[in-house]
Formats: C-alpha cells, sequence, structure tokens
C-alpha cells in the first residue's frame, strides 16, 4: 500500500506540475519590427536574400501595426509582379530592375516612418 501511494504521489506531482506549466505559459508570438523589413529589404537590394528568407518575413502576417502590414503586402505585390526567384540560383538578383527601383522607394518611405515615430517618441511631453 505505501508503494502504491508513494507512485501515485509522484504521477499526480508530475501531471500535476505539467498542468500548471501549461496553464502559465503563453503562446510564443512572432512580431515583425520595421527593423526587420528594413534589413530585408537592404539585403534583398543588395543580392543576399534569397527566397526562402523572403517568403517566411512576407507571408506572415503583421496583426500589431497597420502600416507594417501594408508595406509587406506592398512588398508581397512586388514579387509577384516583378520576382524572379529563379534566377538566383545564378547569382541574379530577386527583382528586375523595375522591381528594385520600386523596392527601393518602398524602403525609403519605411524609414522616413520609422524616423518620424522615433522623432515623435523622443520629444518632450508638454
Amino acid at each position: 500500500m505505501a508503494l502504491f501511494l508513494l507512485i501515485f504521489a509522484v504521477c499526480l506531482f508530475v501531471i500535476g506540475g505539467m498542468v500548471l506549466i501549461l496553464l502559465f505559459s503563453r503562446t510564443p508570438r512572432y512580431r515583425t519590427e520595421p527593423e526587420q523589413l528594413l534589413a530585408l529589404f537592404d539585403k534583398a537590394l543588395e543580392n543576399k536574400v534569397g527566397e526562402t528568407e523572403w517568403n517566411i518575413v512576407m507571408n506572415y502576417p503583421i496583426r500589431h501595426d497597420d502600416y507594417l502590414e501594408g508595406v509587406r503586402r506592398r512588398a508581397q505585390r512586388l514579387m509577384q509582379e516583378h520576382g524572379r526567384p529563379w534566377q538566383l540560383a545564378q547569382g541574379k538578383p530577386l527583382l528586375d530592375k523595375t522591381g528594385r527601383d520600386e523596392l527601393t522607394a518602398l524602403r525609403h518611405h519605411l524609414a522616413s516612418h520609422q524616423r518620424l515615430r522615433e522623432q515623435q517618441r523622443n520629444q518632450p511631453k508638454r
């Protein structure tokens, strides 16, 4: 009977501990930040990004910031219209000339928007 109670107590402790861990742990969330998009755009413009890396970031929706979601969608559209992923293996760029020009404009727009946000955050409140 003592062995039964010992095994029961150990099982109860392990299962109870697992239930508590699951109750108090949160689901991990991935949040795409503007700096990550800027770095990805820079890599794409320098021909250092692969199709997989591009798709990982661009196919994941951004729910915490509507502006960033719009930028992500515009970049997705650029890939659909101007993307040439089959030429990456030959060392050629991911986007054609028009796509790179539009991505450069999108990158500059996002960078200026980010600078404006930083200035607004750092401004002293009156």
